[in-house]
């Protein structure tokens, strides 16, 4: 990734007619040397809870406690990792209208972090857009209580609904915000990761998370959707998308503690239930480095 520094000295040693100009400035300032100060990476960590870190203490010095942004979210793992200036306005429970309005009194719309000399930018979004998300825990959850966690009481009575808002309303709006990203940084490196997995492909562990047993692979289709639209849409725009869905199974909120990288609804370790926890916000940084191949 190139500084703006760096393409000044690139400049500057451009040859031709530039070149006795080029000789005459060494004369006077000296060579370049590998000590040169440059500018640092200017990134910008932008979305909802799972990038914020909301839960995992401790909050962050300086930002709206209501967000609950964790210093020890990924982009403050990747930040300090690296080197980074990090600019951090990623708040619990944004959507993309988020990024384009303020959320809530005394907070900005997320896209005036931005500028053309930003350039990393790394979020979560999507997940809280019509509440979908929300809407269909808490559905399902209330169905699943009534039916003593048996049968797929929730798939029975809402179908296809929770998924075809995503694919119709969610999708679209993603696109629109990673669209208006791009054009607030340009110049900028833009990567979008997906939800790490809530439950296991069956079984669950009701209850703990509150989904009866049929339903978990009703839920667990759905979150695929959520995570498969946020790809098409980093896809279309040219984003890059960090795929959490491997290196998260078999780390679900019904592993035990120690193994699970999201908190269950009952028995949580932090304040935040249903959301990663240290290990989980550990894994995105990890995963996002590896992605991006940030500091080769």
């Amino acid at each position: 990734m190139r500084t703006r520094s760096m393409r000044s000295a690139t400049a500057l040693l451009a040859f031709g007619s530039l070149m006795s100009a080029t000789a005459a400035v060494a004369l006077v300032t000296g060579p370049a040397t590998a000590d040169s100060p440059v500018d640092p990476v200017e990134y910008v960590n932008l979305g909802d809870s799972y990038s914020a870190g909301s839960g995992v203490f401790p909050i962050a010095p300086r930002t709206n406690p209501i967000c609950w942004q964790s210093s020890n979210n990924w982009a403050h793992d990747i930040a300090s990792e690296h080197g980074y200036q990090l600019i951090d306005v990623s708040c619990g429970a944004a959507q993309t209208k988020d990024f384009f309005t303020s959320q809530m009194q005394g907070l900005a719309p997320q896209l005036d972090a931005l500028s053309a000399s930003t350039d990393l930018v790394t979020m979560t979004i999507g997940g809280n857009d019509s509440d979908t998300l929300a809407n269909a825990a808490i559905s399902c959850g209330a169905l699943a209580v009534a039916s003593l966690g048996q049968g797929s009481p929730c798939k029975a009575k809402y179908g296809s609904s929770f998924a075809d808002t995503v694919r119709t309303t969610t999708y679209p709006a993603l696109v629109n915000a990673l669209g208006a990203v791009q054009a607030k940084a340009p110049n900028a490196k833009v990567a979008i990761a997906g939800y790490l997995w809530l439950l296991p492909p069956t079984g669950g562990c009701f209850p703990l998370m509150p989904i009866a047993r049929g339903d978990v692979p009703y839920l667990r289709d759905l979150q695929a959707t959520l995570n498969d639209a946020v790809r098409r849409a980093a896809e279309v725009t040219g984003a890059t998308y960090i795929d959490v869905s491997t290196i998260s199974e078999g780390h679900d909120a019904c592993r035990p503690i120690g193994t699970r990288w999201v908190e269950p609804a009952l028995g949580s370790v932090q304040l935040v239930p249903v959301h990663p926890n240290l290990r989980g916000e550990q894994a995105m940084a990890d995963q996002a480095v590896a992605v991006l191949g940030l500091g080769q």
